[in-house]
């Protein structure tokens, strides 16, 4: 027996079936479930690592073979004195002694099985470390002499350091307790530790303030509970199987941590929408007086079709990022392409299932004003306000084209401003622990000492020429005062490499630090190795930032090809048209483009982000453009394709262009309107949170959503189609060989009702 794989016979199978399908769907959710809370927590890093080989990438590769093995995470102790002791005080000495001596012995000292737990099979906490009064090194003292830092190297790699650094949390904070001392502790660990639970806050203010608002939005688009409920309960289980799934990935291949974030707010909005789509549909044909099960078959042929091409743009717009060579990238599309993936398939089988046994029981728990507005809606009848909004675009096409188009273009015009890099530790709340004690090392010291630059020489270091480049080398940085005094060159017991780290003054990821590495790249290294049988590479955090702002260049306009040709190929198949594509296109740009010009002004400018509660900051986090235009491209082209299909349908069948348009908008109006509101409100929740990257990319994704659903769908859209007419559907001759793929199932034209 042949199997119906399409939209409508999806859902006839998941109604027939209604038990079997949930139940399906309950062993996914319960499987996934297991798998999050199991293997989640171990496949995910807050490390963004290339998968190509830049310079950062292969001095490091360097370190990790032939010198020191896998890096290990830097932390700092601070010690400050609260009275006017200072240093060469005896109770000083004896306090800071202390702290050092309970660290270096954690592990070592509390027992076999406390060992093996936290301490790779008694390897220790740290690897090593020191302070002031073991070497009387003045570098480690604050010039008033009443600060001072004790460095520690910790033990294994990053993910190591990160689950045992609360270790050395417990022992600050208990010092911390003594009145005459302010103890704290930064570095690497805990600040990517922090980082991470400020970023599981955010997600949890996400939740509550989108679920909520979503809610709201639902009821007064159905006009009753039970219809509302349904599509956040969609939502919920397409998040929870895409991230089960993750947790699968990332035992292969791991997954930077931002994935779950992006998971659950892609998940809420393209999930809820969907479900919207399919059950607004069927409401509207049980209204007409179709069966039960008829209504959720026409609703398979026409919205759930819709959603399958909707989710497919979605998903052909963000293959565009597995393109770029840096696991961040990778991470963040592969979460949104499997949480897309599953809220397509749980609107086209979960949701016919749901239907099917609740019936007209989706009307229930009724809002009795908003649900008489409902029941008297008729996309038939001329008249209401998208009608009239269409009809008066139309009547001065050119003006109302000129006008918004020229706002948008205004706004765009910011985004030549946009500058992008890592937004860093300074950007933090100022509340952690971890970012008092950057502001103190900022203030006193240098917050290079944790993250160094570290300057790879390989080659034969006891040779003259070698020893000469790096003498050289330290004597032109020492006259820099971007840079600390550099440490001794750590050499392998080969002979052939060497490590020399230098400390570069402030934040590693702000200006003055990537000036500093350009610096070393271009200018320092070349002049003190020139001629050097030796090859010389710059690794450490700012480095790795450089070559990652260049990798994002690099890969910027190969993406938006990829994208942009792509989505024209699709949208040419669908509506059998050149022009309906190539505007569709030059619309998404113009509020992608306004997306970006408006994060310029609010967060790099500052305009309206204390009145949002956003911070200002001097840059947009790297990563965020490339993924704000593939997501916002395929949203933008969601509803744009929902949108035109309904008036290509209305205009194959009465061939008034003018008709066919006003007809477009009053149909789609109110569910577009619903949808794109719903997806504002959960990325607006998304944006209140305290991590400032998560703050732009929900303001971006938000505005950018706003403006495609009111401007561009309200505006420029009728306004184009009025000018041009039949030339919208231009296809030549030689592409008519093109097959027909209709968004929704070709219905008898509804008589018009004035």
């Amino acid at each position: 027996m042949a199997i119906d794989l399409s939209t409508q016979g999806l859902a006839k199978v998941s109604s027939n079936r209604p038990w079997v399908t949930i139940g399906m769907w309950v062993v996914a959710l319960v499987v996934a479930i297991l798998l999050t809370f199991n293997f989640l927590g171990d496949g995910l890093t807050t490390e963004a690592n290339f998968t190509n080989n830049p310079e950062s990438r292969r001095g490091f590769d360097l370190l990790e073979e032939r010198l020191r093995g896998p890096q290990r995470a830097n932390e700092i102790v601070i010690v400050r004195s609260l009275t006017t002791s200072t240093v060469q005080d005896p109770a000083f000495k004896e306090f800071v002694e202390g702290i050092f001596i309970q660290i270096t012995e954690l592990g070592r000292v509390e027992g076999l099985f406390i060992q093996i737990i936290v301490t790779d099979l008694g390897r220790g906490v740290v690897a090593g470390g020191t302070h002031y009064y073991q070497e009387l090194d003045d570098s480690l003292v604050s010039a008033d002499r009443r600060t001072t830092i004790l460095l520690f190297s910790m033990a294994g790699e990053l993910e190591d350091a990160e689950d045992n650094v609360h270790l050395l949390q417990k022992i600050v904070d208990e010092a911390d307790e003594d009145s005459t001392f302010r103890v704290l502790l930064t570095g690497s660990a805990s600040v990517n530790k922090d980082f991470q639970e400020v970023s599981e806050e955010d997600l949890l203010v996400g939740e509550t303030f989108g679920i909520p608002a979503a809610l709201v939005i639902l009821v007064l688009v159905f006009g009753t509970l039970a219809a509302a409920i349904i599509p956040v309960i969609l939502a919920i289980f397409a998040i929870a199987v895409a991230l089960g799934v993750s947790a699968l990935i990332g035992q292969v291949f791991q997954l930077n941590f931002f994935v779950v974030n992006m998971i659950v707010m892609i998940g809420l909005a393209v999930g809820i929408d969907y479900s919207l789509f399919v059950v607004s549909r069927y409401r509207e044909e049980r209204a007409r007086g179709l069966s039960k099960l008829e209504a959720i078959s026409t609703s398979g042929a026409t919205a759930s079709r819709t959603v399958f091409f909707s989710g497919l743009t979605i998903v052909l717009a963000l293959l565009g990022m597995l393109i770029v060579p840096a696991t961040i990238f990778k991470s963040l599309a592969l979460g949104a392409i499997l949480v897309v993936i599953f809220s397509v398939l749980a609107s086209l089988t979960l949701l016919p299932a749901v239907l099917s046994l609740m019936g007209d029981k989706v009307n229930s728990l009724r809002v009795p004003f908003i649900q008489r507005a409902q029941s008297r809606y008729d996309e038939g009848r001329r008249g209401g306000f998208w009608d009239w909004v269409a009809r008066g675009v139309m009547r001065r096409p050119v003006i109302s084209l000129v006008v918004t188009a020229g706002v948008l273009v205004a706004v765009s015009v910011f985004s030549l401003q946009l500058n992008t890099g890592f937004a860093g530790i300074s950007t933090m709340p100022d509340d952690l622990e971890s970012k008092q004690g950057f502001d103190i090392l900022e203030e006193e010291f240098s917050f290079g000492l944790v993250t160094p630059a570290e300057i790879v020489i390989d080659g034969e270091i006891a040779s003259e020429q070698v020893q000469a480049g790096v003498a050289h080398l330290i004597s032109a940085l020492e006259s820099d005062t971007a840079f600390g005094e550099p440490r001794p060159l750590e050499v392998n017991p080969e002979g052939d490499l060497a490590l020399l780290s230098v400390p570069v003054a402030g934040d590693p990821n702000n200006d003055e630090a990537i000036q500093a590495i350009t610096s070393l790249r271009e200018q320092y290294v070349p002049e003190a190795f020139s001629g050097v049988p030796a090859e010389v590479l710059v690794t450490g955090e700012t480095a790795f930032s450089i070559d990652f702002f260049q990798m994002a260049a690099d890969y910027t306009p190969i993406v938006f090809t990829f994208v942009l040709g792509l989505s024209f190929v699709l949208l040419t198949i669908v509506f059998r048209s050149l022009v309906v594509p190539l505007k569709a296109i030059f619309m998404n740009l113009l509020s992608v483009g306004a997306a970006y010009g408006l994060i310029v002004l609010v967060f790099q400018k500052g305009i309206g982000n204390g009145l949002l509660g956003f911070q200002q900051v001097d840059i947009v986090e790297a990563w965020i453009p490339l993924f704000l235009f593939t997501v916002l491209f395929g949203l933008s082209m969601d509803y744009h394709v929902f949108l035109l299909s309904r008036i290509r349908e209305r205009y194959d069948q009465i061939g008034d262009n003018t008709e066919a348009v006003a007809f477009g908008i009053r149909s789609t109006g109110r569910l577009i309107t619903g949808a794109a509101l719903i997806m504002v409100a959960v990325f607006a929740g998304f944006a209140s949170g305290s991590l400032v990257g998560l703050q732009q990319v929900g303001f971006g994704l938000a505005v950018a959503v706003l403006l495609d659903a009111t401007i561009v769908r309200s505006v420029l859209v009728p306004a184009s189609m009025k000018l041009l007419g039949r030339t919208n559907w231009y296809l030549p001759s030689i592409l008519q060989w093109l097959p027909r793929a209709t968004v929704e199932a070709r219905e008898p034209a509804p008589a018009i009702k004035g």
